[in-house]
Formats: structure tokens, sequence, C-alpha cells
């Protein structure tokens, strides 16, 4: 128990401290998404802990993500009529993306020459990690090698995104929104409610919606 309570508080303390960095200086390689992780894992490899016993404390934290994901559902409701006016521009463009991120991860895997297995496990990439770990079950991919691709990818949208909306000048709402939550769902969204609420309530229709289209698109595709 006390291992536990020490390893809650020690990533929840790493997080405040790399949030304060973050806003103290906002750049994308001091994202708290990013240097979180990276501080826990050289602490862990620093002190010679094993992830297991991290992960007594850590696994309290990863399951708050899916109260956190019904959480969106609030801003959901304030923009309800942004989302109805635009209804077909989202459904389109995220069913679009989410096919492109699945072909993306085959081609990349294919690339790569890796094995049927690991290239089934990348499919789902995109989209929140529950969801990915289910879809990667269905199609013979590896759960838990999903969770660490989910991440990973969750991580570097958030880091990429804002260099594109940059490079291309992408100031629509809407646009942003289907961007961050179609790439990189739940971390995504988080970056996308720092630009403007409406951004971040379309990014969290958009994950939603990525991970509905994944899950049935991927069985029959792969």
């Amino acid at each position: 128990m006390i291992i536990t309570l020490l390893f809650i508080l020690l990533t929840l303390l790493i997080y405040y401290a790399s949030k304060r960095l973050y806003r103290w200086s906002p750049k994308v390689y001091l994202t708290p998404l990013l240097v979180t992780p990276v501080v826990i894992v050289l602490l862990l490899l620093v002190t010679h802990v094993p992830f297991h016993s991290y992960n007594l404390g850590g696994k309290w934290l990863t399951a708050m993500l899916q109260p956190a994901t019904i959480a969106f559902a609030v801003p959901l409701y304030k923009y309800f009529d942004v989302l109805k006016k635009h209804a077909i521009e989202i459904l389109t463009s995220v069913f679009i993306g989410a096919l492109m991120g699945m072909l993306s991860s085959a081609l990349i895997a294919k690339w790569l020459h890796l094995d049927v297995s690991l290239m089934d496990s990348m499919i789902p990439r995109s989209i929140t990690t529950p969801i990915a770990m289910n879809v990667s079950s269905l199609i013979g991919g590896i759960p838990t090698v999903t969770a660490i691709v989910v991440i990973m990818t969750g991580i570097l949208g958030s880091i990429i995104g804002p260099l594109i909306i940059r490079l291309f000048h992408i100031d629509n709402d809407l646009a942003r929104g289907v961007l961050f939550g179609t790439g990189a769902h739940g971390a995504g969204t988080s970056k996308a409610f720092e630009l403007s609420s409406i951004s971040g309530t379309i990014s969290s229709v958009s994950m939603i919606l990525a991970a509905l289209f994944t899950l049935c698109l991927a069985p029959l595709l792969f």
C-alpha cells in the first residue's frame, strides 16, 4: 500500500512540475505529456525499480483515463449547435482520417518488414488506448504493444500538430479539432483545448468517431 501511494505521488509531482515548466516556457519539447514519461523512465532505470512495482500505483492513474474521456461530454453539450451545423464535414473528415491512419500504419509496418502480429498491433495507433487494445485483439495484434504505440502517437501528435498548424496557417477551429482528435486521440484533444474550447470540443468528438470507425473497419480490412 505504501509503495502504491508513493508511486502515485511521485507521478503527480513530476507531472505538476513539468506543467509549471511548460507554463513558464511553452515549448513543444517541454510538454508534460513528453517530459513526465521520460523522467519516470529515467528514474526507474537509475533506481533499478521494475515496471511492475511502479505500476502498482501507476495503474490507478491509467484507470482515470476512461472517466477523463467521458468528461469531454461537458463541452459537447455546450457547443452542440456548432457540432450539428458541421456534422457532415466532421463525419467525412474523421472517416477519411481514420482510414488513412490505419492504411499508413500498415504501410509503415511493411516498409519496416515487421511481422504480421506487430503490423496488426500498429493498425489502431491513432485511437484512444482502451478501444485500440480491443481492436488489436480482434485483428490478431498484441494489446500491450498497441498501448505503447498509441501513447507514442499521442505524444508525437501533440508535438507535431502545432507545427503543422503553423506551417499550413490553419486558423479554423473545426479543422484544428479534427486534426488533433483524429490523429492524436486524448493527448491531441488536450492540446486542442489549449487552442480554444471549440477546437477541443471538435477534437473530442473526432476522437470518439475515429475510435468507432476504426473499431468497425479494422476487422474488415485487416
